[in-house]
């Protein structure tokens, strides 16, 4: 409910802006994560509310999208390779960089290029993009949608 919440108050602003929304969820919306059953469900419901944001809002030139990311070196992801790192009495960056041999690119995103895509989402040069889905994975879905 907190995205519903956040996009009730910041309606008037987005109005008067024309601004956009750019939710970040997970690449968990097209395959679900393994042990993580609240959130692949929970943000299953972001993408609900993205499309129909998408529509109800396109007509006030609010556009509304969601990007998909997959791993990326947050504190979170250092935090859980760190766990994963004592327990087999290895390195972090050789935890991460096993974790990179998951994605076709072969490493883990730095923070940097997912917030390029959001910058481009929220840019004029995305004005036509509403209610897309976009991963930036490296290639590590498999899904075709």
């Amino acid at each position: 409910m907190s995205a519903v919440w956040l996009v009730h108050y910041s309606l008037p602003y987005l109005e008067e802006s024309k601004g956009n929304i750019v939710f970040l969820t997970s690449v968990a919306i097209r395959e679900p994560l393994e042990n993580l059953i609240l959130s692949n469900t929970v943000r299953l419901s972001i993408a609900g509310l993205v499309r129909s944001l998408a529509r109800e809002l396109g007509k006030k030139s609010i556009r509304v999208n969601m990007m998909l990311p997959g791993y990326t070196k947050t504190e979170r992801i250092i935090e859980l390779a760190r766990v994963k790192a004592e327990k087999k009495s290895v390195s972090v960056e050789e935890v991460l960089a096993e974790m990179g041999k998951e994605v076709p690119l072969g490493r883990i995103a730095e923070p940097e290029e997912i917030a390029n895509v959001v910058l481009f989402l929220a840019s004029d040069k995305a004005s036509y993009v509403n209610g897309a889905s976009i991963p930036v994975d490296g290639g590590y879905l498999r899904s075709i949608f």
